[in-house]
């Protein structure tokens, strides 16, 4: 009975990661971290608005890779660990799917996304290629990254994405950041599965609903129809050019036109038997 006691009392001592205070705890014993979420979100919410530094990385093949060659485009960032067998892999195979979908509207090139490896003793190319193999999306033109310790923890904490050691890996949120085509914070979406509409939709508004360099007025405006006519679909969980708003948009237009010219018309006919 003693030692059930004992056994209680010594599991409930032990640290575990829940949603509490905005500390990070340590078990005394084994001196592993303790991840709270509650303070993990805020700092994820907090970089938003933020602008990422001009990091560089090294992709699937060997290449240097800089942040500034991803501007110009949104870009979709994940971060994981090539290490992890569940979390990771569900989290990435999902975003590929949501990002297929986004790209059917919006094209092929309208933005990049990056998988960056944050386990720096780990993630190294070779390990980001199979990993990317595993997965499903090493013939999807992503940018496979993985970088430096302090590059890593640069863009960590800009991302606002905090991760610690664990028995199992990490701990950490699982996030896709938006980042509009200057570098800057536009959006965290959080889960290893989420709704479509959480990725798609603040993409569709920095491909369609922003001005972008040396753009026509005619590209503006057919970019700004685009954005008003894209329609989600809940029964098909996709994206589609909707004919019909923009069908009532041209009806409902030609109707105050003709209105407009009868009260002209109306307005003129009644100035002339005035007259007379």
């Amino acid at each position: 009975m003693y030692k059930l006691i004992y056994l209680v009392i010594l599991l409930c001592s032990l640290t575990v990661p829940v949603y509490g205070d905005n500390t990070v705890k340590t078990d005394p014993k084994n001196n592993i971290q303790t991840f709270q979420y509650k303070s993990a979100l805020q700092a994820s919410q907090d970089a938003i608005g933020k602008t990422i530094s001009e990091l560089r990385f090294i992709n699937e093949q060997g290449i240097s890779v800089s942040m500034a060659d991803l501007r110009g485009k949104p870009l979709v960032i994940s971060m994981i660990f090539t290490s992890c067998y569940q979390i990771c892999p569900m989290t990435i195979r999902h975003l590929s799917k949501v990002v297929d979908k986004a790209r059917d509207v919006l094209g092929e090139e309208s933005f990049n996304v990056a998988v960056i490896g944050f386990d720096t003793q780990n993630d190294n190319p070779l390990a980001m290629k199979y990993f990317a193999r595993q997965q499903g999306i090493d013939d999807k033109n992503w940018n496979l990254l993985s970088a430096s310790p302090d590059t890593i923890a640069t863009l960590s904490k800009e991302l606002g994405f905090l991760f610690f050691t664990a028995p199992n890996g990490f701990d950490h949120v699982v996030q896709a950041t938006v980042v509009d085509a200057n570098g800057e914070i536009y959006r965290q979406v959080y889960g290893e599965v989420f709704d479509t509409q959480l990725l798609v939709d603040p993409l569709l508004e920095l491909v369609l609903d922003r001005p972008k360099p040396d753009q026509t007025k005619l590209d503006s405006l057919l970019d700004k129809v685009r954005f008003f006519c894209t329609a989600y679909d809940p029964n098909t969980d996709s994206y589609h050019f909707d004919y019909s708003l923009f069908i009532g948009m041209f009806i409902g237009a030609l109707i105050l036109f003709l209105t407009a010219s009868f009260i002209v018309r109306e307005f003129r006919r009644s100035g002339r038997n005035s007259a007379v």
